[in-house]
Parts: C-alpha cells; structure tokens; sequence
C-alpha cells in the first residue's frame, strides 16, 4: 500500500524493524537501509537499472534479507513543488511494486538530496570517481534520514 502521508505511513509500521530508502534514477537506484530503531540511516548499495522486474527482485532480495518493514522512495519534486516526469515515473515504480508486496510505501521529498550527498562526500575527501560511484547511494541515504528524522518528531510529538 502506498501512503502519501507519512503519519499514516507510521502508522502502518512495526516496532523495531528497519526502512529501506531509495533513490531512483534513469540508471540506478541508490539504495539505504535504517536501523531498526529508525535512528540512523546508512548508504547501502547502488542497483544498475535494467527491466523493472530485475529491479524489484534485487530490492525485495535486500528487504528479505534485512527484514525491512517499509519502502521510502526519494520524490524528485521541481523546485517549486511541482511534479514534473520525473515524479511521474517515481509514483509509476511505486505503483508496480506496490503490486508485489504488502509492504507499507511513501514518499520524501527529495529535493536537493544530491546536492547535500556531494557536499558530505567533498568534505570527506572522496576522489571524483568514488563520488560518483556512491552518490546514489548516499542520496537514498540522505533522503531516508529526512524520514526518520521526521518519524522521530512524530514519535516524540505523541
């Protein structure tokens, strides 16, 4: 199930069982993974895209294997808020997976998640060519943070 709000997608979660971040691009997906105190988000891997369906059997293999409770996709608004293609083509892959598991998905806006991934990994001194091999990762890293994060506030709010 999708949830567009993240209260409910909370809601939906259990105890004590981590999250998986994602970063779609038209070439990979950045993936990150939380502990399961949803404290701490750390970069994992970057998947090469090919079809959906080798996609999906990758991502459901790390969320099998890391007994994940939730899918956090990056939503790669346009500056203003708006959606453009982009987005479109994040909530399609949402839709179709989805259609493959009863885990819980939302969405982060991921605005400028990129951004701030190059920045951390300039400041540690990375060479260009690793930059580019882990900025995917490091931005599904940023962007599930910003959930947890959130979900922390939440927590704490109630």
């Amino acid at each position: 199930m999708i949830f567009e709000d993240v209260t409910e997608f909370a809601g939906a979660l259990p105890s004590f069982a981590p999250l998986v971040g994602l970063d779609l691009g038209t070439k990979t997906i950045g993936v990150a993974v939380s502990d399961a105190m949803l404290t701490i988000a750390s970069p994992l891997e970057t998947i090469k895209r090919t079809k959906f369906q080798a996609d999906a059997t990758r991502l459901f293999e790390i969320t099998a294997h890391r007994n994940v409770a939730g899918i956090v996709l990056g939503l790669p608004r346009n500056m203003d808020g708006s959606e453009g293609p982009r987005a479109q083509s994040t909530r399609a892959f949402a839709r179709n997976l989805a259609r493959l598991t009863e885990l819980p998905i939302t969405y982060w806006d991921e605005r400028l998640s990129s951004v701030a991934a190059d920045r951390a990994m300039l400041e540690a001194d990375l060479s260009r060519k690793r930059r580019a091999e882990r900025i995917d990762n490091v931005a599904a890293g940023i962007i599930l943070q910003g959930l947890l994060d959130r979900l922390g506030h939440l927590r704490t709010a109630s």
